[in-house]
């Protein structure tokens, strides 16, 4: 009886440890589905924070506000090339009463770094235009930080630099 009591004992630890090692190898380990699955939504996040700062450049061409108000958070804080701080409120305003009329802008080679739920995006900003009937034609090096939430990417902070030229 004892005998048949350790071998049943053996037979039930023997078919535990493989699920317990599974478990912790799963966790520790991850399979190749999974880390393929996280790539993608990594590519998605990504591609998205690109198509954010194209369509960006698109509102600031056609001086709209609403891109702005849908993506920029309630505590966005923008600096400009002038060294001024904007909140949210007064970047919309300064965007919708702008003297610029814009024939371009384009949003060009843009970088995205990952940091969990939070991004860090890099781009070139080449717009062309007029201010006041005088024709002009500038770049900007613009970093956007976002903050991934319940509504999707929202930019939180603004830093752009007008390059010479």
């Amino acid at each position: 009886m004892r005998k048949l009591f350790i071998l049943g004992f053996v037979i039930l630890a023997s078919t535990l440890v493989p699920c317990s090692r599974a478990q912790t190898r799963r966790a520790d380990n991850p399979s190749v589905a999974d880390l393929r699955e996280e790539a993608k939504e990594k590519e998605a996040k990504q591609d998205e924070l690109v198509n954010l700062e194209k369509e960006t450049a698109r509102a600031l061409q056609w001086n709209s506000g609403g891109l702005f108000r849908r993506i920029y958070g309630e505590d966005f804080t923008a600096i400009l090339p002038t060294g001024q701080i904007l909140d949210k409120a007064e970047w919309i305003s300064a965007i919708e009463n702008t003297s610029n009329k814009y024939k371009s802008f384009v949003a060009s080679d843009i970088r995205v770094r990952m940091f969990e739920e939070s991004a860090v995006v890099t781009c070139l900003w080449s717009a062309t235009g007029t201010n006041n009937g005088h024709a002009f034609s500038r770049q900007y090096r613009v970093t956007h930080v976002y903050v991934y939430g319940q509504r999707g990417w929202q930019a939180v902070a603004s830093q752009e630099t007008l390059l010479p030229g």
